[in-house]
């Protein structure tokens, strides 16, 4: 579903990223995984046309994105839940699903009722200003306005940051029931290693902008999750 292959990215003239490549299989659960700082949500921008990369080719559903704006690979079945959550926090909880719902051109009155079956505890606080509520649940609306737009992969920066337990576990099951949607992929970032390599099947480390490791997870042995995470 999308390959990236040797993609040099810099912040104004100092370099990032270094020849990354990672893939994320069609129908499948990617987690790319590494230490604060060491570019992982630059990836992320760059995948989603947010940082144009100096070198490189990002490939999404056979298709090159090169050329494309932020807002046409949304159109083509991207979306993106960045660290900080983003949204509406002026407009209810119901009116951040209804602007995007609205604007997306994959989208259907339907979704905001199947996303809501994922995200249970955001029913009774559909009234609710979206600015008024917890760090977990404001997680689960960044990810219920994600799926709104029904894409074909879906990326997710750090999803469990500062996040409460209980609230991890649901967002945890709510990736597993999406990993088994057919014709959704996920790319999952995430430093809580336990709980991606539990969701995963591929996984990727990143370290000071290059890729130190890539792979199975069900041949990753916990020593050497130990290891890439030391460094």
């Amino acid at each position: 579903m999308l390959e990236v292959t040797g993609l040099d990215v810099y912040h104004g003239r100092t370099q990032v990223l270094f020849g990354v490549s990672l893939v994320v299989p069609d129908d499948g659960l990617a987690c790319l995984m590494g230490r604060n700082g060491v570019g992982k949500t630059t990836l992320l921008n760059a995948v989603m046309g947010l940082l144009r990369p100096a070198r490189g080719r990002i490939s999404f559903d056979g298709r090159d994105l090169g050329r494309l704006k932020p807002y046409d690979r949304v159109r083509a079945g991207l979306a993106y839940v960045p660290q900080g959550r983003g949204g509406f926090p002026q407009l209810t909880v119901a009116e951040n699903l209804s602007v995007v719902q609205e604007a997306s051109t994959r989208s259907s009155p339907a979704a905001t009722s199947e996303v809501l079956d994922l995200f249970p505890r955001l029913v009774p606080l559909l009234g609710r200003r979206a600015g008024l509520l917890s760090g977990g649940q404001q997680q689960q609306l960044a990810m219920a306005r994600a799926l709104v737009t029904r894409p074909k992969l879906l990326v997710l920066d750090e999803p469990t940051e500062g996040i409460q337990p209980s609230i991890i576990h649901e967002i945890e099951e709510a990736i597993v029931a999406l990993s088994r949607s057919a014709g959704l992929s996920i790319l999952l970032v995430e430093q809580y290693v336990e709980f991606a390599l539990r969701l995963a099947d591929r996984y990727s480390v990143l370290d000071a902008g290059r890729l130190v490791d890539t792979g199975e997870t069900d041949a990753l042995e916990d020593s050497r999750v130990r290891e890439l995470m030391a460094f």
